[in-house]
């Protein structure tokens, strides 16, 4: 027969407390971490033109390190590289402040650009 707890030398033991770093684990699922990276993405990308997509984002999270590819439209003309350096610089400041993951790598890739008329430009040919 195995023996039975009476509970009474259960109470007499000190009760072990586990400090709140170690009870357990927190898992931020990708689709998570994706949509930060998208609103990253709109905030460095500022104003687009009124028919170009909003930005997008997916990303693969391996042991709290996030890889991710963003996809934008631009206004043309400007300055692509430029654009995308910003657009990478503020996903990786905006995952890895809001996540606590390392963004070893941000693709941006370009899918579209929107030709933006200069104000008072002429539209169409000119005689």
């Amino acid at each position: 027969m195995t023996p039975m707890s009476t509970g009474a030398g259960e109470l007499d033991r000190p009760l072990t407390v586990v400090p709140p770093g170690e009870r357990g684990a927190t898992r931020i699922a990708d689709r998570v971490v994706a949509k930060i990276a998208s609103q990253a993405a709109r905030e460095a990308v500022g104003t687009l033109p009124p028919d170009a997509d909003r930005p997008s984002a997916s990303v693969v999270v391996h042991h709290e390190v996030a890889h991710v590819r963003v996809h934008i439209e631009l206004g043309y003309p400007c300055d692509i590289g430029a654009r995308c350096r910003t657009v990478r610089h503020q996903v990786v400041e905006r995952v890895s402040t809001l996540v606590g993951m390392q963004v070893p790598e941000v693709v941006v890739q370009v899918e579209r650009l929107h030709l933006v008329a200069a104000p008072g430009a002429a539209q169409g040919r000119t005689p």
